[in-house]
């Protein structure tokens, strides 16, 4: 294949029909490292919003947990992704993310929210740091597919646009981004696993933590209560990652699917796991959840 390949290939699917199979090439085949990082990302950005970064430093999972559970959110995400939302393997998915959200008290407006993080993120991260920008095509295709996930996951009153969601996205940041202490702790988790995922394990933690800084825009940094890198440390870093991206405009396109299961930051389950088996199963819940494992044995 040569390197414009897939993007051709994108661009003849409907995005209204095809929005899986062209969400798997562009994530698991065209930008794989990249989309992981947006939605990294775009993850990362939530804990600024209070409501949800206090619920999620109240459950201990992102502070004594966070290589399980980001683990856990990635492979359900990928099941969803590489099988399809009307998979076997799909549908358990998104039944383990209801019944974990179920188990919560947690807004319409705040789902809606994590959800434009997934459709607007990873566009923008490639059109700052990509080797290319994602086509209006492409941009269509994964809007359709994040819409599509958020009706499975009963989230309500969804933009119909991509440019809707980029509005929603920036409006609810400027109106609830503030500081909380349980949500810097979740932050402060997050970086500090970032800083043991391989080769980012290789560098002194400190110079790990500034690259990501200057990734964060002013509003996130005050957000969280992070100083503002120097100027010249955020052009250095952003300037690699524009750097790397010139560079792969040169290198053949990958031929072979990578998903999250086959990156080296998964770590959790060396012995193999079942989407069934992932996630939390909170305790004294409103409603009461049962292990597969406890159904099994009933």
């Amino acid at each position: 294949m040569k390197r414009y390949d897939l993007r051709a290939r994108t661009d003849q699917l409907d995005p209204e029909t095809d929005y899986e199979e062209m969400s798997r090439i562009l994530a698991a085949q065209e930008f794989p490292w990249d989309i992981n990082q947006a939605l990294s990302f775009a993850l990362f950005r939530t804990y600024a919003v209070p409501s949800i970064g206090k619920l999620l430093f109240s459950t201990g999972e992102f502070t004594d947990r966070v290589q399980k559970r980001y683990d856990d959110t990635s492979l359900i995400l990928d099941a969803v992704l590489e099988h399809g939302l009307g998979s076997d393997q799909g549908r358990s998915s998104v039944r383990r993310m209801n019944q974990m959200h179920g188990s919560y008290d947690i807004s319409n407006d705040d789902m809606r929210y994590v959800l434009a993080t997934f459709v607007v993120t990873p566009v923008r991260w490639l059109e700052s740091y990509g080797w290319r920008p994602l086509t209006p095509n492409e941009i269509a295709g994964s809007t359709f597919y994040y819409r599509e996930l958020g009706r499975h996951m009963n989230i309500k009153d969804m933009p119909t646009t991509y440019d809707g969601f980029a509005t929603l996205l920036d409006e609810y940041e400027r109106e609830h981004f503030s500081f909380d202490p349980g949500a810097r702790a979740v932050a402060d988790s997050t970086l500090e696993l970032m800083c043991t995922f391989p080769p980012n394990n290789l560098a002194p933690k400190p110079l790990i933590k500034a690259f990501a800084y200057s990734l964060m825009d002013d509003h996130l940094l005050e957000a969280f209560g992070y100083k503002r890198p120097p100027a010249v440390v955020r052009a250095l870093s952003r300037g690699a990652l524009k750097a790397r991206g010139r560079l792969l405009r040169f290198f053949p396109p990958r031929t072979a699917r990578k998903f999250a299961r086959d990156l080296p930051n998964i770590r959790s389950y060396p012995a193999g796991y079942k989407v069934d088996q992932l996630g939390t199963f909170p305790t004294g819940c409103p409603v009461k959840h049962v292990k597969p494992s406890e159904q099994a044995q009933a």
